[in-house]
């Protein structure tokens, strides 16, 4: 992760906690605030007249004019400009990259996806075409770069607290996140993070760990990777690795980082190579070529028996997979996040069943994620509001020299 920062004067720390309020809030009123916050009225009135002349704020028509009013001095009322700037977030996977533009409050007003030429995937040309979908994804909201307060990007590869990668063996980290902390820079605020992270904050905010302090979002669709939360707190390590899967070389009914789809596609294309698919499953009527994750899941899901059988052997991999994980962080819950989440209810049902019962810990709570194949764009945004209503004061400027 980073957030690059434009210095700015000190301000009254009122500021922040009337901007946080105002960020939860619909319309409010100074006593909404004065009772949230314990300020005074001065205080209080001081704070949102100066984020209203910061354009953060915006000051509606008083209750008289709105028709609400009574009788008495109707109370000034207020509300979050949430079109005075706009978040991005990015999955910037190895083949397909999706951009969403929001406005402050998270609300979508545009997307847009494009897929890498991957035998072209040089460092250099992959940060400007992941720039350039972003670019096009403003265009379609109506904004461009000047509008961007925050972006956050979710990578496949470690990413330490200065949002860089470390090296790799054969140069694919440095592929995948190729210096975009830097060629991002013009944004105020640049977060960059590892996908299955980003996962793990779309699946504690708006997921099925949502109200969790202990889970681990387990993106799981062609490789593995683990988003890790214990009590509350997202875990990194000093090289943004803590979540790499590279260990289940080591594991026996693992042997290996290759996700859920992949072990799929990989065991039913071997009982298609060696006859041991049934002449009536659904299975053999597709070719080979074509025989991937999503068509195998489905046929399970139908009760198609070699389908099954294949959905139930990834279940015991699954199974290992949890157990080891579990021992190693003690979560609550592991979520199985990603495109694969979609159909994968029969290789959770099976991973359940194979869940050892002679561990030292409870086993966690296995479940699928309901936020498909969006889940890492959607921790994107999640992660770039975090940082803005961290870090919006401080790198804000008034709309006069924006």
């Amino acid at each position: 992760m980073s957030t690059t920062l434009i210095p700015a004067p000190p301000r009254p720390a009122s500021q922040d906690a009337v901007l946080a309020f105002a960020w939860d809030a619909d319309e409010f009123t100074a006593s909404d605030v004065m009772g949230a916050t314990g300020f005074t009225r001065s205080t209080t009135i001081d704070a949102m007249d100066a984020l209203v002349d910061l354009g953060l704020l915006a000051e509606l028509p008083n209750a008289r004019l709105a028709g609400d009013y009574r009788k008495g001095r109707p109370a000034r009322r207020f509300v979050l400009r949430s079109e005075a700037a706009v978040l991005v977030g990015v999955d910037a996977g190895h083949v397909h990259v999706t951009a969403t533009v929001t406005d402050l409050r998270s609300r979508a007003l545009a997307t847009r996806r494009a897929t890498l030429v991957v035998d072209a995937d040089e460092a250099r040309v992959r940060a400007e075409r992941i720039e350039s979908v972003v670019d096009d994804a403003l265009a379609d909201a109506g904004r461009s770069r000047a509008d961007v307060l925050a972006i956050c990007v979710g990578v496949p590869a470690p990413v330490d607290a200065a949002g860089r990668s470390p090296r790799h063996p054969s140069g694919f980290w440095e592929r995948m996140n190729p210096g975009l902390v830097d060629a991002l820079a013009w944004a105020p605020i640049v977060r960059i993070d590892n996908d299955a992270s980003l996962a793990a904050v779309a699946e504690g905010s708006v997921g099925a760990a949502a109200g969790c302090r202990d889970f681990i979002a387990l993106l799981a669709g062609s490789r593995l990777g683990a988003g890790v939360v214990v009590d509350g707190n997202l875990l990194r390590g000093r090289h943004g690795g803590v979540g790499e899967m590279v260990a289940f070389d080591h594991v026996i009914g693992v042997e290996g980082a290759s996700g859920l789809g992949q072990r799929a596609t990989e065991w039913a294309s071997e009982a298609a190579a060696t006859g041991e698919l049934s002449a009536g499953s659904a299975l053999s009527a597709i070719p080979a070529g074509e025989l991937d994750a999503r068509a195998i899941l489905e046929a399970a899901a139908h009760g198609d028996a070699d389908a099954l059988r294949i959905a139930e052997r990834v279940g015991h991999a699954l199974a290992r997979i949890v157990s080891v994980l579990g021992s190693m962080f003690d979560p609550q819950r592991v979520v199985v996040s990603g495109g694969i989440s979609a159909g994968v209810e029969e290789v959770v049902a099976a991973a359940r069943r194979f869940l050892p019962t002679d561990l030292d810990l409870p086993a966690p709570e296995l479940v699928a994620s309901g936020l498909g194949a969006d889940v890492v764009v959607v921790g994107a945004v999640a992660a770039a509001a975090e940082s803005a209503r961290t870090s919006a004061l401080t790198v804000w400027a008034s709309p006069a020299t924006r």
